[in-house]
């Protein structure tokens, strides 16, 4: 049964069911829609969410993301411990979980969304949101975000595909990069990270690091996730389990 949420004015549909076609365990997913100018500055003392200084003579679109964006991280934080806890603010600007736990947040297009886990279970989680892109922009774009060998595949594909594709390797390489940057400190680009394998009836994609970026990740390390698509965007996640807790992945 979906639990209700006392939401502040602008934001609405309240979302938690498992949007992708496959389930990750311990994780939960929360997504609301927003209207920028209908949330004002008195919203975030009432719903108990800090506006941050460098926010406050911020534009409505940047305040309304991030109180939706909390507001989606705070509870799914409550249903994986309990405690329903605001994310504040790393240095690097990155959402800073609670210790124990791990997350990501996204907002795209007057849409947020977060996923909360426990750290034991997974090292990392990566979730973006992004509007397709139309057919000109995800060209003009392409050099930028895919590798040569992902452009080859790009132009083997139905002309209806090209900007799908385009607009899934971003999101993916997005929702890698909050997965994996808490872990190794150290940012990374588009050309350090290649689909390698893409399932669209199953949802499912891998991509490889083509940089070792530490240790613990060398080049060649497969890293999987899942993403869906509509009309109006597409959701892409980016799960690193912890291999002793969830031997089944992907």
């Amino acid at each position: 049964m979906q639990e209700t949420l006392d939401l502040p004015a602008g934001c609405q549909d309240w979302q938690q069911a498992w949007p992708w076609p496959h389930t990750l365990p311990h994780v939960a997913w929360r997504g609301v829609n927003f209207t920028a100018d209908a949330i004002c500055e008195a919203t975030f003392t009432e719903h108990g969410i800090a506006l941050p200084t460098g926010l406050s003579s911020a534009i409505a679109k940047r305040r309304a993301e991030f109180l939706a964006g909390r507001l989606c991280a705070r509870d799914a934080l409550r249903a994986v411990t309990g405690h329903a806890e605001v994310p504040g603010i790393a240095e690097t600007r990155a959402p800073c979980w609670p210790a124990g736990t791990v997350g990501s947040i996204t907002h795209s297009a007057g849409f947020a969304a977060a996923l909360a886990a426990p750290a034991r279970h997974w090292q990392g989680l990566g979730l973006d949101a992004e509007t397709l892109m139309p057919a000109a922009r995800a060209t003009r774009l392409s050099p930028q975000i895919l590798t040569p060998r992902e452009r080859d595949w790009r132009d083997r594909l139905p002309a209806e595909d090209q900007a799908l594709f385009t607009t899934l390797v971003f999101s993916c390489k997005e929702s890698l990069f909050k997965a994996l940057f808490p872990l190794v400190q150290r940012r990374f680009y588009f050309q350090d990270a290649e689909l390698a394998d893409w399932q669209p009836e199953e949802g499912r994609v891998t991509l490889h690091l083509l940089t070792t970026l530490a240790p613990a990740w060398p080049a060649g390390t497969p890293c999987h996730g899942q993403y869906v698509a509509d009309p109006r965007r597409l959701l892409s996640v980016i799960a690193l389990p912890n291999e002793h807790e969830c031997p089944g992945h992907p």
